[in-house]
């Protein structure tokens, strides 16, 4: 079996890993063990276990940040950007995503890539939410929402549920059709991006 595995299954693996047992039980013997492979296998394709765990992370962002962010521009019209923006977010694996982020607070290199992922993901909900509401405080407020959701759905200790959070971040976009970030408050604090 060692010959079918590839870097793409070692990666896949070790989000699987974070999402069920946290960035504490990452190990290398649980991500050989899983793939039923030797520790021989592994440094056939990763030099070192931190060099293991540094590309884990790029290939989070690449993967699940970057690509989504460049697919999303390509859709042409902004209301409907969002839409994907928010199918994307409901889809993401959140145990491994709190997994990443819990292990941020701890590791340099991973808060560096984390805060890339948070500016990101920011970023794309503010381009996109000013093209709809033509407003940088209500665009600016609109794209934190969105943020502050997922982080906050990823990271709460109560169980997951996905019609829950459907239905919450539902809300989040009602409230843009609806007009309410036409009233948005002003803020006493300079006007920052994401």
């Amino acid at each position: 079996m060692g010959s079918t595995i590839s870097r793409q299954a070692y990666f896949e693996t070790g989000f699987d890993v974070l999402s069920e047992l946290g960035y504490g039980g990452l190990k290398l013997a649980e991500v050989c063990s899983r793939l039923r492979v030797t520790t021989g296998s592994f440094y056939h394709y990763f030099p070192s276990w931190p060099v293991f765990t540094q590309e884990l992370v790029q290939h989070w962002l690449e993967f699940r940040t970057v690509q989504h962010v460049e697919f999303v521009r390509s859709v042409p019209e902004p209301r409907e950007r969002l839409d994907k923006l928010i199918q994307i977010g409901l889809e993401l694996p959140h145990g491994t995503e709190a997994a990443i982020r819990s292990w941020s607070s701890a590791d340099p290199r991973v808060h560096a890539v984390q805060t890339e992922v948070d500016r990101q993901r920011c970023g794309i909900l503010f381009e996109s939410a000013m093209q709809v509401l033509h407003d940088e405080r209500a665009a600016q407020l609109f794209a934190k929402w969105g943020l502050y959701l997922l982080i906050g759905y990823e990271q709460a200790l109560i169980p997951r549920e996905s019609g829950d959070f459907a239905w919450i971040v539902g809300q989040l976009l009602a409230a843009l059709d609806s007009g309410l970030f036409a009233t948005a408050p002003d803020s006493d604090q300079p006007f920052t991006t994401c």
